[in-house]
């Protein structure tokens, strides 16, 4: 089955029987025969549904699509990317861990890494991901246990080598979590590459239409979680009558720990209604994912050409640094996002932006409407200007959500914008 079909079809075939649409099954429980039946599915959650906190027919049909998407073993939705993130971790790390994380990633992500996270006990090692791979090397500890990065980085849109982190976190015993938000499986597929674990926030691509938040984690079934340095997958789970992972559920240990355990205890599940909604921008995934590209980079190649630009950052253009990384990972194109820096600053950028009429300014990109957003101000305001720098954030940067309107009419808007800078 192609990526355009499976984007269709839910993880079912469909019979006569079946409704044309994703049902909405709008319950918070379900009825059993008998008490014994009960007891089962609590014994063994694969055989029947709980309850709605974890698991709901509706959610379960996206899931399944998600998951054969991106070609993994199973996945689970939740209430919004950052809650994905935090549960993609969390999973496998406890108080005196530590992880590695690019530097270059979303700046929410940052704060929940550097701080939250930092108040459980967790630590984050922040590294630069273009550094040579001796140098990341050296930035494991003996309590190290996952490696974690954005494919294209939000809003540097530098390219993350999938590889070379892969090799250095199997050679290290730990599993690579790799947030694909911005490619989707359209354009890169993770685990390919020899990803471990991907996170989407589908309110940006998936959804595309800014209705609904959420957020999915998807297991590629790949990584040995029996090679000593995760005892919480081969040792009995005393809050889950002394379940074994590894044992019971083989190579799909991870994501069933993930919900049975972390979903039970954190209740951060999406509504059905919510589901019913990213199943729709599914459908159209694929289509809309090859127009973005295309006008995008015909966007770029614009603002590359404008002298009032100091710097475009899209790695579909051949002078960008990632340029090569792009052609190996993103073949089919970069998304539709953009980041440039507007020469004169930050108030020259305000400015620009301000005078736009087409795109929005918002808090939100991938959205089939154009947008912009000026990350200092908004997504990255609480980093430090060390943080930014890290970041790959300038006072002066833009990030430029390009929508599906007609090309020609996005130009004519930026062109407003340059032209109220002088």
């Amino acid at each position: 089955m192609n990526i355009e079909t499976k984007c269709l079809h839910a993880g079912y075939t469909p019979k006569n029987t079946e409704p044309r649409v994703v049902p909405i099954v709008q319950s918070t429980t379900y009825v059993y025969d008998s008490t014994d039946d009960v007891a089962a599915v609590f014994d063994d959650p694969t055989k029947s549904l709980i309850y709605s906190r974890f698991e709901n027919p509706t959610v379960m049909a996206v899931e399944e699509k998600i998951n054969a998407l991106e070609g993994g073993v199973g996945a689970m939705c939740t209430s919004s990317g950052q809650a994905a993130s935090l549960l993609s971790l969390l999973n496998i790390l406890q108080a005196g861990d530590s992880f590695i994380s690019a530097a270059t990633i979303y700046g929410g992500t940052i704060n929940l890494f550097a701080y939250t996270l930092k108040k459980l006990g967790i630590e984050c090692i922040f590294v630069n991901a273009d550094a040579p791979e001796d140098e990341i090397r050296a930035a494991f500890k003996p309590n190290t246990k996952a490696v974690f990065g954005e494919t294209l980085a939000n809003p540097a849109l530098s390219v993350f080598d999938i590889e070379k982190f892969a090799k250095i976190a199997h050679d290290n015993g730990v599993p690579l979590i790799i947030d694909n938000t911005f490619p989707t499986p359209i354009l890169c597929r993770p685990f390919e590459f020899g990803a471990d674990i991907v996170v989407h926030s589908t309110t940006k691509y998936m959804d595309g239409h800014a209705v609904q938040g959420g957020g999915v984690i998807v297991d590629s079934g790949n990584f040995d979680w029996t090679n000593g340095k995760f005892p919480e997958f081969t040792e009995p789970d005393e809050s889950y009558h002394g379940t074994i992972y590894t044992k019971a559920y083989g190579k799909a240990a991870y994501i069933i720990k993930a919900r049975m355990q972390l979903m039970r205890d954190f209740g951060c599940y999406p509504a059905a209604q919510s589901a019913f909604y990213l199943n729709l921008g599914l459908e159209t995934l694929p289509l809309r994912m090859k127009q973005y590209c295309e006008n995008a980079k015909i966007v770029s190649e614009f603002l590359e050409a404008n002298d009032k630009v100091e710097s475009v950052n899209y790695p579909g253009l051949k002078s960008s640094p990632y340029y090569e990384l792009a052609q190996k990972y993103l073949p089919g194109g970069c998304s539709g996002v953009i980041s440039f820096v507007i020469k004169g600053g930050r108030s020259t950028a305000v400015k620009f932006m301000d005078s736009l009429k087409l795109a929005s300014n918002e808090v939100h990109v991938a959205d089939i409407r154009t947008c912009v957003l000026h990350p200092a101000s908004a997504t990255h305001r609480q980093l430090t200007d060390e943080q930014l720098v890290a970041a790959g954030i300038n006072g002066g940067m833009i990030r430029l959500s390009v929508g599906l309107e007609n090309v020609e009419d996005i130009l004519a808007d930026l062109k407003l914008g340059f032209a109220a800078i002088g």
